[in-house]
C-alpha cells in the first residue's frame, strides 16, 4: 500500500485502509474506489494523507504503536471522561474526578502493556481516524509520544505510569474554553489567545485538588507550555525549573500539533515536524529528549514515496530500529524510468540518502 497527500489522489484508486470516526464506525471501507465526490469529501473533512492500493506495494503494511481494538477505546474512554471531569469541576463533585483518573490509569496501564512489547519504531499515521474534537485525538497521541520518549528515556514502569497520566491529562483545562475558538480557522485574536493560554492553569487547578493523583500529574498541564529560555507560559519559568515529564510532554504536544491536520494548515511529515523542533533545541526544548523521540519515532512512514541521492524513486517498505533515518527503499523508479522493484536498505548503503519526498510517483 501507499501513503499519498490527499489532494493528490486521482479519480479511480482504491482505499487500502478504511476511515473510521471516533465512535468506531467505517466511513469509507478499504477496497473503495474514490471519485471526484469522495475525494472532495476527504479534503473537507480535514483528512491529509490516504494509504491507498498499489500492485507494487501491495504488501507493505504500516506497524501501528497500538493495536485498533484498544485505539477506539482509548478514545471513547478520553471523551467520555473528559466530559465527566468538566461535570465534576461545575457541579464540584470530587469523586466524579477520581473515578475519571482511576479509568485513566488503567487505560495507561493497557498503552504501555502494548508500547512495551512492540518492537518496532512508533508511527501515529497507520490508521486514518476522524475526531470530531481534536482535544480527545490529541491527548491520546501526546500520551503515545510521552511514554515512547519515557521508553527511551529508561524510565521505570511506576514513572512511565505517572508521565502517562499527566499526557493524557494535560490538555483537560481546554474543556472549559469555547469550540469556535478552539477549532477557529483563522488567526486567533490576541484576546482569544490569552483565553487559550489560560487551558494551562485552569488544568493544574483542577487536577491538583484530585487527592488519588499524584500532584505532579497537575504540574504535567501547568508546565507543557513551558520552555527553556523563559518563553512559555503560563510563569515563564526556565531551565531544570520544569519538571522532565513537563519538557517530555512538551516536545511530544508540538510534534502532535504540526503533525495533525488542523483547520487552519495541514499537517506536516514528521521528518519535517521533526525538524522544527531541532531549530527549538536548548532554547526552546532539551537536547537530550528531542534527541531520544528521535529514536522513538518513524520518521519516513511505511507507505510513503521518497527520492534518493542516486536519482532513484521508492517507497519505504520496512524501518531500521535505532536508524529511524535510513529505512529500507522498494526501488520503483530510476531516471524516470519504471523499474522492477527492488528493495535498497540504507543502513547498508550509506552513501546513498533520502534527498526528497513524494506525494505521488
Amino acid at each position: 500500500m501507499r501513503l499519498i497527500g490527499t489532494k493528490y489522489i486521482n479519480e479511480g484508486v482504491k482505499l487500502a485502509k478504511p476511515i473510521i470516526n471516533d465512535q468506531g464506525l467505517v466511513l469509507i471501507n478499504s477496497g473503495i474506489e474514490l471519485d471526484s465526490n469522495r475525494i472532495k469529501r476527504l479534503m473537507e473533512l480535514g483528512i491529509s494523507y490516504l494509504y491507498i492500493e498499489d500492485e507494487r506495494t501491495n504488501d507493505i503494511y504500516p506497524n501501528p504503536a497500538i493495536s485498533e481494538k484498544l485505539k477506539k477505546a482509548a478514545m471513547q474512554t478520553i471523551e467520555k471522561k473528559f466530559n465527566e471531569i468538566k461535570n465534576a469541576v461545575t457541579i464540584k463533585k470530587p469523586i466524579m474526578m477520581e473515578k475519571a483518573v482511576s479509568t485513566f490509569k488503567n487505560l495507561i496501564g493497557n498503552v504501555l502493556d502494548e508500547l512495551q512489547t512492540n518492537k518496532e519504531l512508533f508511527s501515529l499515521m497507520s490508521e486514518v481516524f476522524l475526531y470530531d474534537n481534536y482535544i480527545f485525538s490529541h491527548s491520546l497521541n501526546v500520551t503515545i509520544y510521552s511514554l515512547a520518549l519515557g521508553i527511551e528515556l529508561k524510565l521505570s514502569r511506576k514513572e512511565l505510569e505517572v508521565l502517562g497520566l499527566g499526557a493524557i491529562l494535560h490538555d483537560v483545562g481546554k474543556m472549559n474554553i469555547p469550540l469556535d475558538i478552539l477549532m477557529k480557522p483563522q488567526k486567533l485574536t490576541q484576546e482569544e489567545y490569552e483565553i487559550i493560554k489560560q487551558h494551562a492553569e485552569a488544568g493544574f487547578q483542577m487536577l491538583r485538588k484530585v487527592h488519588t493523583m499524584p500532584l505532579l500529574v497537575a504540574h504535567c498541564a501547568y508546565q507543557h507550555h513551558e520552555r527553556l529560555n523563559g518563553s512559555g507560559y503560563p510563569r515563564g519559568i526556565t531551565g531544570d525549573t520544569i519538571h522532565l515529564y513537563g519538557k517530555i510532554i512538551a516536545v511530544a504536544d508540538v510534534f502532535d500539533a504540526i503533525t495533525s491536520n488542523r483547520v487552519y494548515r495541514q499537517a506536516m511529515l514528521p521528518h519535517e515536524a521533526l525538524e522544527i523542533l531541532y531549530t527549538g533545541i536548548d532554547t526552546l526544548y532539551d537536547a537530550k529528549i528531542v534527541q531520544a523521540f528521535k529514536k522513538s519515532i518513524v520518521l519516513y512512514p511505511t507507505g510513503l514515496g521518497v527520492t534518493l541521492s542516486n536519482g532513484e524513486k521508492g517507497i519505504v517498505c520496512r524501518q531500521n530500529k535505532g536508524l529511524n533515518e535510513r529505512p529500507i527503499i522498494r526501488i520503483l523508479e530510476r531516471n524516470g524510468l519504471k523499474v522492477v522493484p527492488y528493495e535498497l536498505d540504507l543502513k547498508v548503503n550509506l552513501a546513498i540518502t533520502i534527498t526528497g519526498c513524494e506525494s505521488i510517483l
